[in-house]
């Protein structure tokens, strides 16, 4: 027997996403690899969480990608940002999505614009 996740319902799955409130971006100043079991970003940095637009995109299959864009900027004192994460809250919630990278030193005033995608495949 064969189990596969149709083209149609990565379609449905993104439609969903998209229309949720699983768009909450979150930026983080410490050291890890992002894993499955992650609930959290590597030390969360001060800057409030950020609603981000989010949108279904073709990756592969119509529609199997669900993305969500967010520009964070740098407030109070400047920070090496190492991770982001989606989130369904502005504050605490569950995490959906995490990426670590290798740090971006930023000064007060500067920022990253994050496009994070979501494949379904």
């Amino acid at each position: 027997m064969a189990t596969v996740l149709a083209n149609t319902a990565r379609s449905i799955v993104t439609t969903l996403l998209a229309a949720s409130v699983v768009k909450y971006v979150g930026w983080g100043t410490g050291a890890g690899t992002a894993a499955a079991t992650d609930t959290t970003l590597f030390t969360e940095a001060s800057e409030a969480r950020v609603a981000g637009t989010q949108t279904q995109v073709t990756t592969t299959t119509t529609n199997d990608t669900y993305q969500c864009v967010a520009t964070m900027t740098v407030a109070g004192s400047g920070k090496t940002i190492t991770n982001v994460g989606i989130f369904d809250a502005s504050t605490v919630g569950n995490l959906y999505l995490k990426a670590d990278f290798t740090g971006v030193a930023l000064n007060v005033g500067e920022g990253i614009q994050f496009t994070l995608k979501g494949q379904y495949s």
